[in-house]
């Protein structure tokens, strides 16, 4: 296929804009309920609350610059500037979020919905492009997984990073101001994401263009994008396959801390652990789509998922050692059809430009961004909901058995649940490996004829004497 390898350099260079979205976004999936009642000072429920409530704002802000980065026009193309243009605002945002103001209970609650509403938003401007860009980098279904295999790597390295490096830099800088620490260890992070976005937006080129480019609306677009039944399939399945993993990463601190009853540094080395096994999970992707349509890889490790997780219900927290190796093999597992997620994304995609003439690269991102949000808000606030409905005291030395019931139930038997959910919704979706071999033809033939004919009217306006047929 015509533009379809790419170099590893470039593949590294496309890992590392998602390595700077997530050892910034990363601290909001593994800490951020953690700090927002245990640092921070707010309740559960408030918390739940919050992360609800921006989605709601997310639903206008996702499509629009979804619209917007298909309109962009520059020398560099439609969606590898934000990389550059964003990076230093989204830096910025999440070290005001991770900054605890000594003010008032309630001014503090202002502030901490406007910080992460302002993260939220640079967040939007940054990744909507930034998952676009894998579109329209090359058009081979195997290179796409192969792609997002690294980038799920570097997903790893940058998380594994975050990991060892957060709780240790929060104590080295704050010391007994945990308030302190968060905030400086996040400044460092964040620092290291920006030059991560600018490296990105270095290596990685654009290449693919719709068949047949289109001048519509955003009205138009909007009401075409619904045409696309595997788009709205696609929908369900972000919003279903991201939320039984942040529901227990999101517990995993609560879990080390109050039902393992380890320590910080126990904590750091657990959630790294875990981390390494999801590096390599992604890496098993493509070993597996080699051989197997990567649909049914998807719904297999969602089924083997689902019976792990609720097995992990019936280990003794005190087994450490089996705990810890349970739950690296558990995060080898779970990380499996991450690659394969975002590479449907762009096949889905691909499957609209094929049925309507269409290619509607970044209000389709938007759509699967949005409703990834979405699904961190609903496992976020339901992580807090659940915790405050359990009697969680952040303040307390000892949870009540009823609470440590509760993070028990987040940790293991509602992630199970999730995952057979997920794998119901994976059996929804039709662009399999012959499918796409088709779709994928058709639309370069679709190019070709686009480039002869545009070649023979150029031709036509050269000579004027010349006669179109």
């Amino acid at each position: 296929m015509q533009n379809a390898k790419l170099s590893v350099t470039e593949k590294i260079g496309y890992g590392m804009g998602d390595a700077g979205c997530n050892i910034i976004f990363g601290a909001i999936m593994l800490f951020v309920n953690y700090f927002y009642t245990d640092i921070f000072g707010l309740s559960p429920a408030l918390v739940g609350i919050m992360l609800l409530s921006i989605r709601v704002i997310d639903a206008i802000t996702d499509p629009i610059m979804g619209a917007i980065a298909d309109r962009t026009h520059s020398k560099w193309g439609r969606f590898r500037p934000w990389l550059l243009w964003v990076a230093f605002p989204y830096a910025l945002f999440s070290v005001l979020m991770f900054t605890t103001p000594d003010w008032s209970y309630n001014s503090k609650v202002v502030y901490a919905f406007v910080t992460y509403f302002l993260m939220s938003l640079a967040y939007t401007a940054i990744n909507i492009p930034y998952c676009s860009l894998g579109s329209v980098i090359t058009n081979d279904p195997h290179e796409r997984v192969a792609c997002q295999s690294y980038r799920f790597v570097m997903v790893g390295v940058a998380t594994l990073l975050l990991s060892l490096t957060l709780l240790p830099m929060a104590e080295w800088f704050g010391g007994d101001d945990k308030a302190k620490g968060y905030q400086m260890a996040m400044g460092v992070l964040a620092l290291v994401g920006m030059c991560m976005f600018l490296f990105s937006f270095a290596t990685v080129r654009e290449r693919i263009r719709p068949a047949v480019p289109s001048k519509d609306a955003m009205k138009a677009d909007m009401k075409d994008i619904w045409k696309n039944d595997q788009w709205v399939r696609i929908l369900l399945l972000t919003l279903c396959n991201v939320c039984p993993g942040f529901i227990r990463m999101a517990a995993t601190m609560y879990y080390v801390t109050w039902v393992m009853q380890q320590s910080t540094s126990f904590a750091t080395m657990f959630i790294s652990l875990g981390v390494v096994g999801m590096m390599i999970g992604s890496m098993l992707a493509k070993v597996l789509t080699d051989r197997w349509c990567k649909l049914k890889v998807f719904f297999w490790t969602n089924i083997v998922l689902a019976i792990f997780s609720g097995g992990f219900w019936f280990v003794d927290p005190s087994a450490t050692m089996l705990v810890v190796v349970l739950y690296f093999l558990l995060n080898v597992l779970h990380q499996i059809p991450s690659p394969l997620h975002w590479s449907l994304m762009a096949d889905v995609d691909d499957y609209g430009e094929w049925k309507t003439g269409k290619r509607i690269t970044g209000i389709s991102f938007s759509g699967n961004i949005f409703f990834l949000k979405v699904g961190l808000a609903v496992a976020g606030a339901m992580v807090g909901f659940l915790l405050s409905w359990y009697g969680y005291d952040a303040s307390a030395k000892q949870q009540s058995a009823t609470a440590v019931t509760g993070i028990m139930m987040l940790f293991t038997v509602i992630p199970a649940v999730g995952y057979l959910i997920t794998a119901g919704v994976v059996r929804l979706l039709k662009v399999d490996r012959e499918l796409m071999k088709q779709i994928q033809s058709d639309l370069e033939k679709r190019r070709d004829n686009y480039r002869e004919l545009n070649a023979y009217e150029n031709l036509d306006a050269a000579d004027p004497v010349r006669k179109p047929l």
